[in-house]
């Protein structure tokens, strides 16, 4: 549906001062939506044509119910795509719906900007399309169970990609891939078999680097079927597509908010408005104990950086400085903190952003502490306001987007078994989690898997043979 005339006239003002103050953004298409229709386009990750699984309609049932007992309200969604598609919620007011444009065309400047964005497919809208025919498709021919029963599986394994790689290209050269199905065969034996261990052996042979990309190891190595590969293939060109989002979401809405908070108190409010905008934007600032808002913390962190490059609070000079009201009245007047905050919106993803650019200072400004559970209270406490051990903790969070960092072992291969290893960084798996992930493993490899992990300081390693979990202590 087309905007209405009063927004469309926004839009093209809003438009044209975003060009002046330097921002470079794929175009927008705006479509206005009901709460419904918005809740259900979230639900789909913002591709509304995206292929039917049971799992968006999870999502969407939670997304409604938060909004009817009025616990959450999406004000806007917006696509990495070129052009960029954002939804407007026709319920909003015209001050919120000028808010989300600005925001909007904030997150558009770093889609097309920010170079963790760089290999990412422009046209996931058509891609998307495609997926939803293909996955159509192949429900016809094997039917929709059978798909949705693998479709499970490989979604419980999306997190396993290797995000700080670019995409490679799967080295399969199956009709399926290409678009054809006329020859539907199985790939390395029957679809119940296990790969020959020989065959598997020489070919690992060849690689002695850990592959952090579980999924392309699966897909060029497991027994799977062409139809597996299939859907396979659209999971992990999928994970690939959001995961820089993941690696992104402090830096994304900060630099949205930055902006929107900018262009909003120098043209595009009317006085009469103020007020109403001002509400809205705290609200979307709240940081309640024990959370960690990412529009808080990212437009204050570029706030904070611009100001230091303002004033020269950066360098030898300033970090040597021991006299804390010198330090405090330092200004150099440099005035390069629009340059340098461009330049980090550049080059940055959450974790650089937060290990180059977080403070002491900016810590206690903010209020940051971390925190742990208290077994003799049964409460939970807070355990640190160390700057070292916040921005630890804050890193830790970050990493791989939050999820455990897994590897494929080659060397280790033998009778066609596939050894794993997490890369323990201070977090432990979560037992039942990685219990589930081996059998679903165990479904596309067809034999025994092995995880090499860290439980309470000790090396265990747990298997999955297909019939039971075993554990060992290594170390």
């Amino acid at each position: 549906m087309s905007l209405e005339t009063a927004l469309q006239d926004a839009k093209v003002t809003i438009r044209g001062m975003v060009k002046e103050v330097g921002l470079d953004f794929f175009e927008v298409v705006f479509e206005m939506v009901s709460a419904d229709q918005m809740n259900a386009v979230a639900a789909y990750g913002g591709f509304p044509n995206r292929y039917p699984h049971w799992r968006f309609g999870m999502e969407y049932e939670r997304l409604s119910k938060s909004y009817t007992y009025g616990f959450s309200k999406i004000y806007e969604m917006v696509v990495n795509n070129d052009p960029c598609y954002a939804y407007l919620m026709r319920a909003n007011s015209f001050v919120e719906q000028k808010l989300v444009m600005a925001h909007v065309y904030g997150h558009s400047d770093f889609f097309k900007n920010n170079v963790f964005f760089s290999h990412t497919n422009r046209k996931m809208m058509d891609e998307a399309g495609n997926h939803r025919s293909k996955m159509q498709r192949l429900m016809m021919r094997h039917g929709q169970d059978k798909i949705e029963d693998f479709i499970d599986i490989c979604l419980s394994l999306e997190n396993l990609v290797d995000i700080n790689s670019p995409v490679r290209v799967p080295n399969i050269s199956h009709s399926s891939l290409s678009g054809n199905e006329e020859t539907m065969g199985v790939v390395r034996g029957s679809e119940d078999a296990p790969p020959d261990s020989s065959e598997v052996e020489a070919e690992l042979s060849l690689h002695v680097r850990p592959e952090k990309d579980v999924l392309l190891y699966l897909l060029e190595r497991a027994p799977l079927n062409e139809w597996q590969q299939e859907v396979l293939s659209i999971i992990r060109e999928e994970a690939y597509y959001f995961s820089p989002q993941r690696q992104s979401k402090i830096m994304n809405e900060g630099w949205a908010s930055y902006w929107h908070s900018k262009l909003m108190t120098s043209g595009i409010l009317d006085d009469s408005e103020v007020i109403d905008y001002a509400d809205r934007h705290s609200g979307s600032m709240q940081m309640t104990p024990g959370t960690l808002n990412p529009y808080k913390v990212g437009i204050e962190l570029f706030r904070d950086i611009e100001l230091r490059w303002d004033q020269g609070r950066c360098g030898k000079a300033y970090e040597e400085c021991d006299d804390m009201q010198e330090k405090a009245r330092w200004n150099q007047g440099l005035g390069q903190g629009s340059d340098k905050v461009f330049e980090v919106r550049r080059l940055h993803n959450d974790v650089t952003f937060l290990d180059t650019f977080l403070t002491p200072e900016f810590c206690e400004r903010m209020q940051l502490f971390t925190y742990d559970y208290d077994q003799k209270s049964s409460q939970y406490q807070i355990n640190s306001r160390d700057f070292i051990e916040v921005k630890h903790r804050l890193l830790q969070m970050l990493t791989n987007g939050g999820n455990p960092v897994i590897g494929v072992l080659p060397s280790q291969v033998s009778n066609g078994e596939l050894h794993l290893r997490h890369y323990h960084e201070g977090i432990d798996l979560k037992m039942d989690y990685a219990r589930e992930t081996l059998k679903n493993l165990y479904a596309l490899w067809k034999r025994p898997i092995h995880i090499e992990t860290v439980v309470e300081d000790v090396t265990k390693e747990i298997s999955y043979d297909g019939a039971e979990h075993r554990e060992r202590r290594i170390s």
